[in-house]
């Protein structure tokens, strides 16, 4: 593909370059994916209104999330596996955010570790953190952030339980891929994955292996894994969260108005509305229906951001006008990172800003602060 002017055009390069495995691990959701389309397909419900003779020079869309300066509404969404799709992924993704001007959110599951990233950028990233039955080695991750100087702890909250993901099970997904027959054909047709992580040390979980008692490989890892989510987590871990950690706190996985309030009251800085990409509880509604209900919960007691579903920058400019301060790409990005590098994720924040400033500016607007809801028909 010789011109690259859409998501889409990323997608289809990174199904050709990435192994089936890693590919469908990012593009697809839990039981029957009807949530994980409906977040894509329902932005299409919203509007534009369009108009003319209006001065558009001078437009920006630079803003800020929980305080820092960003160069548009966007965030690289935290993502597992994120060095599967292609070798030191986090790195590269991570170098490209902070060219551009956008945070860059690690993963507790990234194949690259936090020291790994803090070694290879100069401006503070974000860090995702997976609340586990292992307090100790949350603790420690705690402290491991804020030692890279990580500037926000993005908590997740809707993974106490894994959502059934077929095409995961049904491709036997691990880090690095097993050596069967079938993982070692595809493998095959994808020299240019193949090269890329024989140039790396880099194959396993990096937050995790050798920073575990009795983690030692992937086979100890695995089994670990699978005991560690925990399903009782609640508020009160929040609150233990909120204690230990000094910065920026934002909590992600919010799709009810109640919990937005008590996400609210919880001292966090702000709330993601999200539903995990759709691959935790299929059935539930698409994160931008539910965001104008989160939004006039809360009002202006918390910041409130959002993912799930953005492939365009008309996705975060209406996202914007709905309430949102912020906006996370996960496949996004990933697709470009698949398809090129650090030079696609590159590409997917050129084109999302590209199709943000443009929209902003055919509906009357040259800076994205004045945006709101009146840019959408009723």
């Amino acid at each position: 593909m010789s011109v690259v002017t859409t998501i889409g055009d990323l997608q289809a390069l990174a199904r050709k370059r990435v192994p089936r495995m890693f590919y469908d691990y990012a593009d697809s959701g839990s039981w029957t994916e009807s949530t994980y389309r409906a977040n894509e397909t329902d932005f299409a419900r919203w509007k534009f209104r369009q108009r003319v003779a209006v001065n558009m020079e001078n437009r920006s869309t630079a803003t800020t999330m929980v305080g820092q300066p960003v160069a548009m509404p966007v965030a690289l969404a935290p993502t597992g596996l994120t060095g599967m799709q292609h070798a030191d992924g986090e790195i590269l993704a991570a170098q490209a955010a902070e060219a551009f001007g956008v945070p860059f959110t690690l993963s507790t599951m990234s194949i690259c570790s936090i020291e790994d990233v803090a070694a290879h950028t100069k401006s503070p990233f974000w860090f995702q953190l997976y609340v586990m039955k292992d307090r100790g080695f949350i603790a420690d991750l705690i402290d491991r952030a804020r030692a890279a100087k990580c500037s926000a702890l993005v908590l997740t909250l809707d993974l106490q339980i894994l959502g059934q993901r077929h095409k995961d099970l049904k491709n036997g997904l691990s880090a690095p891929p097993k050596p069967t027959l079938a993982n070692m054909l595809n493998l095959a047709t994808k020299p240019r994955w193949c090269l890329g992580m024989l140039g790396t040390r880099r194959h396993g979980f990096g937050n995790i292996v050798g920073h575990v008692k009795g983690v030692k490989d992937m086979g100890s890892l695995s089994e670990w894994t699978a005991k560690q989510f925990d399903p009782a987590l609640s508020w009160d871990d929040v609150q233990w969260i909120r204690d230990r950690w000094e910065g920026k706190l934002i909590l992600k996985g919010i799709m009810d108005p109640q919990d937005a309030v008590l996400a609210a009251r919880s001292g966090a800085d702000a709330l993601i509305v999200s539903n995990h990409g759709g691959r935790q509880l299929d059935g539930t509604e698409s994160s931008i229906a539910a965001l104008p209900r989160i939004v006039q919960a809360v009002g202006q007691d918390i910041e409130v951001h959002m993912d799930g579903g953005i492939r365009s920058g008309q996705d975060v400019l209406k996202a914007w006008a709905l309430g949102a301060r912020g906006c996370y790409i996960g496949r996004a990005f990933l697709y470009g990172l698949g398809a090129n590098g650090r030079e696609g994720v590159s590409q997917a924040l050129q084109i999302i800003h590209k199709e943000l400033d443009l929209s902003m500016a055919f509906c009357g607007h040259t800076q994205i602060r004045t945006v709101d809801q009146n840019i959408l028909l009723p």
